[in-house]
């Protein structure tokens, strides 16, 4: 049985519910007899809410949409006909293309944040993630359980008392700081003239969140919002039903139902033995088989739950492991050769013979005059690439980890690589606690490993370190490093964005290639500004010019 918490609906919600929902109990399902503007409305909100999504549309949609004709809905008229033409092309003739044409949106709730990186695997879907950014995990459920996974297997185990025991007391001590950061905030930065006070409030909170996600274990419960077609679903289900991870394959079986109530037959491959089967087969034994020769070869090279002092490692946070070093010669090979009628190995040994000043200003005519960082060059940047090592706290990789065109990979979540202190958690006087609670994740998640390995990484806390390579080209780097170091966001990744950007420019010597990264912020400071201030003012601002319309109108 899957361990989730019910959201309860009134008998007239329900009705309202099932026009639009495939399942109005369960914690997967998805959103039809929309309109798409709706449905991604929904998921916006949906990430900066710790609402159930069905709730969620109850309290702040219904009173704005004409639902009264839409009381006879019924998702599946047509359906049989289109069933039995898409039979023929795709199921008999084995036309892909067709399952790339058939998209849904579905809602995936009280996902572990081991099991939200599984979900956000796939390059070709779009995500919304809950975001411990700007919702506090001090709440309890209705039920009155902390958000947290429970594993079946651990909860039957000697181990579930202190699971749940040691999972309550990291989530009290989470509780606990909370409001004490936010009282030291709120006197290290008084309210700037002409913030309002909810201005002021809501950027204290979210430097609050950011300062104590850390202490948040990967088994905290995150909602996420999918929307891809019935090609990527598919792909995403015959990984999930191969994974090691038991959430993984009961969720598969959820999201299955679900998408089967929607598009039925871009899901017929999955579960018949010799198609799906079979996938998933391989995907599982290429898996195990590595794993098992690893082992074998280098027994040492395995964590084995071993005891490591805690905040005791600390290995370099970016290194720069692969580059070519003719990669800015290719690129402006690349970036002439639709404005010319040769080929391109003969274009890339003229521009070797460039002089600085010539190489340095046809880069400057290919970025052109970017006024903002939405202003992206062209394919040309995708000739070179870039492999970095990185090691980063859990909450850091989870953000770095959404950029799906990036290749990206991971090492088990363990304590191995011991935790990342926030200087502000340091100043504000709260050392002490953060740290037991981290000695604490770090002592269950040692009991775990040597009865539930797999289980055991639920009780590692975020600010744990994990070691993950990342390959881009310099265009996908271009904007990971710019978004990354923006003033905005959490200085955890900013710190990674900035040695990023550093080692492309001086390490790979890529300096035209870096000159084109003009807004990349590489300025510093964990605690000397409300990250989010501008962000929370801008949206104040918004609201008030739509107040003001609506008023006038």
């Amino acid at each position: 049985m899957f361990p989730y918490v019910e959201e309860r609906f009134s008998p007239e919600e329900e009705a309202i519910l099932q026009r639009y929902f495939t399942n109005v109990y369960g914690p997967v399902f998805a959103l039809v007899n929309l309109p798409e503007v709706v449905k991604g409305a929904l998921f916006a909100r949906y990430s900066r809410s710790p609402k159930d999504l069905r709730r969620l549309f109850l309290d702040e949609f219904v009173g704005d949409l004409e639902i009264a004709g839409d009381a006879t809905l019924d998702a599946t008229v047509g359906m049989k006909r289109a069933e039995a033409l898409y039979e023929r092309v795709f199921f008999d003739y084995g036309d892909d293309s067709v399952a790339q044409l058939g998209a849904v949106h579905l809602a995936c709730e009280q996902a572990s944040n081991l099991l939200t990186k599984i979900l956000e695997w796939g390059r070709l879907m779009s995500y919304l993630e809950q975001s411990t950014r700007y919702i506090g995990y001090d709440r309890r459920f209705p039920s009155g359980h902390y958000r947290y996974y429970r594993p079946p297997a651990v909860l039957d185990s000697p181990l579930g008392a202190r699971y749940v025991g040691d999972m309550d007391r990291m989530f009290d001590t989470y509780g606990e700081l909370l409001p004490k950061l936010q009282s030291w905030l709120l006197t290290r930065f008084p309210r700037a003239p002409g913030d309002s006070d909810f201005v002021h409030r809501q950027a204290i909170r979210a430097k609050a969140l950011d300062g104590l996600r850390g202490l948040l274990p990967a088994a905290s419960l995150s909602n996420v919002g999918m929307f891809g077609s019935g090609q990527s679903y598919e792909l995403l289900l015959l990984r999930m039903r191969s994974h090691p991870l038991p959430e993984a394959r009961i969720y598969a079986g959820l999201m299955l139902t679900e998408l089967r109530k929607v598009i039925p037959s871009f899901l017929q491959r999955v579960d018949i033995p010799e198609r799906g089967g079979e996938w998933s087969a391989y995907l599982a034994s290429t898996r195990e088989d590595t794993a098992a020769l690893v082992e074998e070869l280098w027994p040492d090279a395995v964590s084995h739950g071993a005891d490591v002092a805690v905040g005791s490692a600390q290995p370099p946070e970016v290194r720069l492991l692969d580059f070519d070093p003719e990669g800015e010669d290719k690129v402006l090979a690349a970036a002439c050769f639709p404005h010319t009628t040769l080929p391109e190995d003969e274009l890339l040994r003229r521009t070797r013979a460039l002089s600085s000043e010539e190489r340095a200003a046809l880069m400057r005519a290919y970025v052109g005059e970017r006024k903002n960082r939405r202003h992206r060059p062209g394919r040309a940047l995708e000739r070179t690439d870039y492999r970095f090592e990185i090691v980063v706290d859990y909450g850091a990789f989870r953000d770095l980890q959404r950029h799906r065109l990036l290749t990206i990979d991971w090492q088990p979540l363990s304590t191995d690589l011991g935790y990342v202190l926030p200087d502000i958690v340091v100043e504000a006087g709260i050392e002490t606690p953060f740290t037991h609670s981290l000695e604490r994740s770090q002592a269950l998640y040692e009991a775990l490993y040597r009865t539930h390995p797999l289980e055991a990484s639920y009780a590692v806390a975020l600010a744990f370190r994990v070691r993950c390579v990342v390959q881009m080209n310099a265009r996908e780097a271009l904007h990971v490093i710019e978004l990354r170091s923006s003033t905005q966001g959490h200085p955890a990744y900013r710190r990674v964005a900035q040695q990023m950007y550093k080692a492309i420019a001086e390490q790979a010597g890529h300096r035209a290639i870096a000159s084109a990264m003009v807004h990349a912020d590489h300025s510093w400071s964990d605690v000397e500004r409300l990250e989010r201030l501008e962000e929370v003012r801008r949206a104040e601002k918004r609201r008030g010019e739509r107040a003001g319309r609506r008023s006038s109108g």
